[in-house]
């Protein structure tokens, strides 16, 4: 179950559950859409990935044990260990990949 990552990993802007705005990588590594398109190019700094817009957890139970009030969402903010140096870099050397073929 996708833990649902409460910021951008490196603006750390709020990023709600609700956010349409967060994006995830196959790791979950998480960042708002802004970050995604500017300055990462659409690679996660952490794996080399590319992004995907991350889906709402719903709010409402429509089915019984099943919404946000059953499965919270994550209250541990992360930030990227990398400095904006080595993410220009890493992106730089690997944004022209698209991310099926990296």
């Amino acid at each position: 179950m996708l833990d649902l990552r409460p910021n951008c990993e490196y603006c750390d802007k709020d990023l709600p559950p609700d956010s349409l705005d967060a994006c995830i990588c196959s790791y979950e590594c998480t960042f708002c859409s802004a970050c995604v398109e500017n300055i990462l190019h659409n690679v996660c700094p952490n794996c080399g990935g590319g992004f995907s817009k991350r889906p709402i957890r719903p709010k409402t139970e429509r089915r019984p044990g099943v919404s946000l009030a059953h499965q919270a969402a994550s209250k541990i903010r992360i930030n990227t260990k990398y400095t904006p140096e080595e993410i220009s870099e890493f992106s730089g050397a690997t944004r022209a990949t698209k991310p099926g073929r990296r």
